[in-house]
């Protein structure tokens, strides 16, 4: 029992009230009077965090023990206090109905002092064990959360980083197996018109020596159209290089895209070129296709320092950042008419409170509701169907900005019907 704790005595009679007080207080006991069972419910409404247990006779005016023990009991301030009756009754029936009530124990009239501080310190001992199970329970609770938390964020990283490490490979050898064949073509372009320029100038100098050539010669330069095929060949390579160049852009895009730096340090990276990159490889999905219009991507590209970060790993938020931005402008596109979907992405540089870097991805789309967006970044939640999200993607983004790149933060803001923002803050 603490220092602060006290046992309160409810009895109608002065001479037990009086035999009992002298018992405990020779031992050390704090306790307070109750002469009835309504006195002792108003005293216990102040003070109830203090009272260790309570001897409660059985047989007074106004409401009996019996009554007076329901009370306690049906009041959660009160309801784990432990109850001793005190009684002359030594009916089974009566000690039923006590038990029954809530009562621990039971002390039968006439008091003997030996036998009542035994079963007081019986039973606080009993309510302190319990208060120190309740606690160790408490403490057991918040480890297994902490620990299921820990495993969950644990489970989390290593999806995404085994998720991120298929996908770099998967592009990187792509991009590889791109590159030889289009290196192939674009050096030999060059050749090609050079032997063009040969057979034009050939060509050019036959029909200057020889203008009126044998009939079969002449209908054959007049069926093949030599002169258009000659003009137009050198078109048809330009284009070949033009478009060889295309390739070769997009394949260095992805191979800036998946770079699989996500075990090494931090490097110097710059922000624009990884999300000109991302959008270089969602183009075909910004396209326009049948009556869907083209999706607008409106730059405002601030002027940005190079960021010291993981550059795979920040261009992979982009992409699931932007990939969500188009599923919800899609999803309008169909509800909507005369609909002009776009998305802004906007960056700039912040000097307070500390130096950092903002990108922001914004669209027109959908939005949506603050019961969504209260759960967004919780892993597992997704508001597609089971074959198109697994409700990783924003968590792991959270986390790479958040964990990864900290003290960087990812947020959104969204207006159901008005669309949504996500906001990146890097530290500089």
């Amino acid at each position: 029992m603490s220092d602060t704790s006290f046992i309160l005595i409810v009895d109608d009679n002065p001479t037990n009230l009086s035999v009992l007080a002298q018992t405990l207080r020779s031992e050390g006991f704090a306790i307070r009077i109750a002469p009835d069972g309504v006195s002792a419910l108003q005293q216990l409404e102040e003070v109830f965090s203090s009272v260790a247990l309570i001897l409660l006779d059985v047989q007074m005016p106004g409401i009996d023990g019996f009554e007076t023990c329901r009370r306690l009991k049906a009041n959660p301030n009160t309801h784990d206090i432990p109850v001793i009756f005190m009684t002359a009754l030594a009916d089974t029936e009566s000690k039923v109905k006590g038990l029954s009530l809530g009562a621990v124990d039971y002390i039968t009239k006439p008091f003997e002092g030996e036998e009542v501080l035994a079963r007081i310190r019986i039973h606080l001992q009993m309510r302190e064990l319990t208060k120190q199970l309740q606690g160790w329970n408490a403490l057991l609770e918040q480890r297994v959360q902490e620990r299921t938390s820990a495993l969950q964020s644990t489970q989390v990283q290593l999806v995404q980083q085994e998720k991120f490490a298929t996908i770099g490979q998967l592009v990187a050898g792509v991009a590889h197996e791109i590159n030889n064949p289009v290196g192939c073509i674009v050096n030999n372009v060059a050749p090609a018109h050079q032997y063009l320029n040969s057979l034009t100038k050939v060509i050019g100098l036959y029909q200057k020596h020889y203008p009126d050539p044998e009939d079969e010669i002449q209908q054959a330069l007049i069926d093949e159209d030599i002169d258009f095929a000659l003009e137009d060949l050198a078109n048809l390579l330009q284009s070949v290089q033009v478009s060889a160049l295309r390739i070769k852009d997009i394949s260095v895009s992805l191979r800036s895209f998946s770079r699989n730096d996500s075990s090494t340090t931090k490097v110097l990276a710059d922000v624009h070129e990884g999300i000109d990159s991302t959008l270089l490889i969602l183009q075909h999905r910004l396209k326009p296709s049948g009556k869907r219009p083209a999706i607008q991507v409106i730059k405002q590209y601030g002027d940005l320092p190079q960021v010291k970060c993981y550059p795979g790993l920040l261009n992979q938020v982009c992409m699931n950042l932007l990939a969500n931005a188009i599923e919800a402008l899609e999803e309008a596109m169909e509800n909507k008419e005369d609909f002009t979907p776009q998305i802004h992405i906007y960056t700039q540089v912040n000097n307070t409170p500390t130096p950092s870097i903002t990108i922001l991805f914004a669209d027109n789309g959908i939005g949506m509701s603050e019961s969504v967006k209260q759960r967004l970044f919780e892993p597992l939640f997704t508001t597609k169907p089971p074959d198109k999200g697994t409700g990783l993607g924003l968590s792991i983004a959270r986390q790479i900005i958040e964990d990864k790149h900290f003290p960087g933060c990812l947020s959104c803001k969204s207006q159901l019907g008005q669309g949504t923002e996500f906001i990146i803050t890097l530290p500089v």
